[in-house]
């Protein structure tokens, strides 16, 4: 069991993160960062044996490695809390404690599923879950694809499954056309996001649509759509769901943050309502990797004590807020998606738990306690937030250890939390 110190640990490296890596190391600032992928560069800047990343993704990941004031312990999850200042994180071969005078947040965010009839046939995966998939080397060469939800993911993974070889017949957008209208004409207050959509033009963009149904014996043959009240199926190898992201707050409520609006609540200075804990990226609301490269470098100074450096850059966040607002406003989830949700459909996978079992529940507690709803492997990871959605129940307080730990790291955990 290791123990390190720093005076400002990150937990995350995606843009975020890495951005208030280099921001606080530049003021002469120990830094540590803890991720659970394999790499720097969070779910946006995935790395894969099908992923070429961006120049931009490079020179930040180059910045970072070449830095010796800061650290990156790769793989880590984060286990538990055991003081105030501290931490308790496992990889594959240890684990350690890590002692902070500062913390910065960038948790990121998570796709949102919505149940409906089918969805969890063999080849229907999440929208960004086909995607790491891809990166990560899967192929689909040949394969019919449709890509149902909402928001602009779904065109970056229409262009990724496209040179995977695969060919996407349709795009399913719940969204109605005129909003999407007016989105786009005002893209050009954003030029990069404008030459952005242009190279990802898709063909088969079905706007005020939603997929009802999939259907299937031993694994996805079509999919059910609904667009203006007309039905119509679509043969398909694969379907790709992504109904917008979830801050990941899970770590926020741990440390006695509070939130707002489903994100972590910070001020200007990304500064939660805890005064050592700071916050940047996808987990205080979605905005792009342009907010949360923004945002980290707030943070990154504001947490090392140069405030008049973090103040320099609240135009390109304000800039980059303006365009998370227009996304938001965009795309916001109709509550006639919730119609798709059968008393068959499943809620829970881990558990078996359907939407019609946990009708009668009254908040999530209750669903759990009943129906073992959220007991499974996930831990409610998947479906917390699903129910969120569907029924307004909040999501749970996370209990340690976060994850499952070994024996050892139990038992340092217990050791630890004993200590004055």
């Amino acid at each position: 069991m290791n123990t390190l110190r720093c005076d400002i640990l990150i937990l995350g490296a995606g843009p975020a993160g890495m951005a208030a890596a280099l921001s606080a190391a530049a003021c002469d600032k120990q830094v540590i960062i803890l991720d659970d992928n394999p790499a720097p560069g969070g779910q946006i800047w995935r790395a894969g044996p099908q992923a070429t990343l961006p120049a931009l993704a490079r020179r930040y990941r180059d910045a970072i490695a070449a830095s010796a004031a800061i650290r990156v312990v790769n793989g880590a999850r984060l286990i538990a809390r055991p003081s105030a200042h501290s931490v308790l994180f496992e990889t594959a071969d240890g684990g350690g404690v890590v002692y902070w005078q500062k913390l910065i947040l960038c948790c990121g965010a998570r796709e949102l599923s919505l149940p409906f009839p089918g969805w969890t046939l063999p080849g229907v995966t999440g929208a960004g879950g086909l995607q790491a998939q891809i990166k990560h080397g899967l192929s689909l060469k040949g394969e019919k694809v449709v890509i149902a939800g909402s928001g602009p993911l779904l065109l970056a993974v229409a262009d990724t499954v496209n040179k995977a070889g695969g060919d996407v017949t349709n795009i399913i957008e719940q969204a109605p056309l005129p909003a999407l209208l007016r989105f786009a004409s005002g893209l050009w207050r954003w030029p990069q996001k404008l030459r952005q959509l242009a190279t990802l033009a898709p063909k088969g963009y079905l706007s005020g649509a939603q997929a009802i149904r999939a259907h299937g014996t031993t694994r996805l043959e079509a999919v059910t759509l609904r667009q203006r009240g007309v039905e119509r199926t679509i043969a398909c190898d694969r379907l790709a769901i992504g109904y917008g992201l979830i801050p990941n707050i899970e770590t926020a409520l741990l440390f006695g943050c509070a939130t707002a609006q489903e994100a972590i609540q910070v001020n200007r200075w990304q500064q939660t309502s805890i005064a050592d804990i700071y916050a940047a990226g996808e987990c205080t609301g979605f905005g792009g990797s342009e907010l949360a490269l923004a945002e980290g470098e707030i943070a990154g100074f504001a947490a090392a004590g140069a405030s008049h450096q973090a103040q320099k850059l609240f135009p390109r966040r304000a800039r980059w807020q303006r365009f998370a607002a227009a996304i938001n406003r965009t795309f916001r989830l109709r509550e006639s998606l919730k119609n798709a949700a059968t008393p068959e459909s499943l809620l829970c996978r881990c558990e078996d738990v359907r939407c019609g079992d946990v009708d009668a529940a009254g908040s999530w507690t209750q669903a759990k306690l009943t129906q073992r709803c959220g007991m499974g492997a996930c831990q409610g990871h998947t479906c917390a937030a699903s129910a969120r959605w569907l029924y307004g129940w909040p999501l749970p307080q996370p209990r340690e250890p976060l994850s499952p730990a070994r024996a050892e790291t139990l038992i340092a955990l217990a050791r630890l939390s004993a200590e004055p």
